[in-house]
């Protein structure tokens, strides 16, 4: 098992992420603003594409906590990284500004987001390296 961590943003749009690899897989968690927590999980798996079986797609499941959004950073990056890393992902999301502006949630999407190409990039390094 190796673990990866990274943060990405400042202040209240700061996003950090942690990243297990294990033998069967990746959990990464992404929490951040001003109240990390556990707000939504998914979990992906990848298969070949339906439209072209010669690329990887992901079939995910998704729990979000009742009055909860997470699910929206979530599952895009569940399925990217399973996607990309041809592993299965489970992506545990909770970010929180509290009284957040349209701004605001723009940057934390925006930060999370990121953050996944930081995932995606290092995690394949990790897992060619293994």
């Amino acid at each position: 098992m190796r673990v990866l961590s990274f943060s990405i943003g400042e202040g209240r749009h700061k996003v950090d992420s942690v990243a297990i690899v294990t033998a069967d897989g990746v959990v990464v968690t992404l929490v951040g603003g001003d109240r990390p927590h556990v707000g939504a999980l998914s979990v992906s798996i990848p298969r070949p594409s339906l439209k072209d079986p010669s690329k990887l797609s992901a079939t995910s499941s998704v729990f979000t906590l009742v009055g909860h959004k997470d699910d929206e950073i979530a599952r895009p990056i569940s399925e990217k990284l399973s996607r990309e890393l041809n592993q299965v992902v489970v992506v545990i999301a909770g970010v929180h500004v509290e009284k957040a502006t349209e701004e605001d949630i723009k940057c934390l999407v925006s930060n999370s987001m990121r953050m996944a190409e930081i995932l995606a990039k290092e995690l394949k390094s990790e897992l060619r390296s293994t």
